[in-house]
């Protein structure tokens, strides 16, 4: 370890002494196209860490299928990371440091200007490691599960057990599709034999009708499916290449498995997604 990283065990009067600090941001309405790239948003945290006064001894960043980076660089003073979902736009970034000389506002500003953020909100900042006498003697939770803490859901289907909803309503719009697949009707009646399944609606009756718009600014193949309480609808526009995907059902389903099915199925560059819950 650095020296420059160690902290003296010293007693302190003032309870406010800790080893590290560590904050958390929220960035959204971000730049897809900068979320999408593992290379620039590795390149943002880089710049954040240098702007900051940080020093920077490694960084590892992944890049997920079919998207999404997550990403940390490892600094003397301790780590930045990321997590980025570009179907909604959002980054979440965590900041850990344990020396005084980091400036946290210009790291936070700088990843803001560089993911083109529209709204930043610090969700949490704590002090880690805090060194106090008798802290062993208070520590009542050192017990208690963290599973079992209350938290926010963070699965759609676990919303629905606990708010029982009426419907679930995912709109998917998934980019650069394959022209071959988004013109032909035998490919977008496949598309909803396959999202049907996902569903757990039995492909029966009521097959889905695919008719041709050829209106000059929405021009390509449109799609409706319907039965009892669960519907899907969509437009293939040819001259975005794009599919714009509304998905209705009670049944509870994850949508981000239906946003990716579509994704691979069109043979897409990436997805913005939607949900709702319907009461």
């Amino acid at each position: 370890m650095l020296d420059k990283n160690k902290k003296q065990a010293v007693s302190h009067s003032d309870p406010g002494f800790a080893l590290g600090r560590h904050i958390t941001i929220e960035y959204y309405d971000c730049a897809s196209d900068v979320l999408l790239d593992k290379v620039r948003v590795e390149k943002i945290l880089l710049k954040a860490a240098i702007d900051s006064g940080a020093t920077i001894i490694s960084s590892s960043f992944h890049q997920f299928e079919p998207q999404g980076v997550s990403g940390v660089v490892i600094i003397a003073e301790s780590h930045f990371t990321v997590h980025a979902w570009p179907e909604h736009d959002y980054a979440a970034v965590d900041i850990f440091t344990c020396a005084d000389n980091i400036d946290l506002d210009t790291a936070i500003h700088s990843i803001e200007a560089q993911f083109s953020s529209k709204r930043v909100f610090i969700s949490s900042d704590q002090n880690r490691g805090i060194l106090q006498p008798g802290l062993n003697s208070r520590m009542a939770n050192r017990n208690e599960k963290v599973m079992d803490r209350p938290t926010l859901p963070i699965a759609w289907k676990k919303v629905c057990e606990n708010t029982n909803p009426w419907g679930l309503s995912t709109s998917v719009d998934v980019y650069d599709c394959s022209p071959d697949m988004i013109n032909d009707p035998g490919h977008i009646k496949n598309f909803v034999f396959g999202l049907c399944g996902l569903l757990g609606i039995e492909n029966k009756q009521n097959s889905s009708e695919v008719y041709y718009d050829e209106n000059k600014t929405s021009a390509g193949f449109s799609m409706t499916r319907s039965i009892e309480t669960s519907g899907i609808s969509g437009h293939f526009a040819h001259a975005t290449h794009t599919a714009y995907l509304d998905i209705f059902s009670c049944n509870s389903y994850e949508p981000r498995e239906l946003a990716e099915f579509s994704l691979l199925y069109f043979r897409g560059s990436h997805y913005k997604m939607q949900v709702a819950l319907r009461q």
